[in-house]
């Protein structure tokens, strides 16, 4: 058994072409795969530094959209009594 790591790229089409050279010929293999998403980061950031950023753009980019239509909270109403859990 061998172990051959690869990487490649899934297109538009949403299909993954493997090209794998072997040495072995006319013979029948059994194929074990494992697929795992490798997220791109600028490598100038850390993921946690990275995460910090998107969330101070969303905040950017939402801060005071409800300005002019403030959420109010109304009157909840009287709840009953319930007798206390032992």
């Amino acid at each position: 058994m061998r172990k051959i790591k690869i990487r490649s790229y899934v297109g538009k089409d949403g299909i993954l072409h493997l090209d794998i050279p072997v040495e072995m010929k006319e013979t029948e293999l059994e194929v074990t795969m494992t697929l795992k998403s490798i997220k791109k980061q600028p490598t100038s950031l850390k993921e946690e530094e990275l995460r910090q950023l998107e969330w101070h753009e969303f905040i950017d980019k939402t801060y005071g959209c409800l300005r002019d239509d403030p959420i109010m909270r109304h009157p909840q109403g009287e709840y009953e009594q319930r007798e206390p859990i032992e």
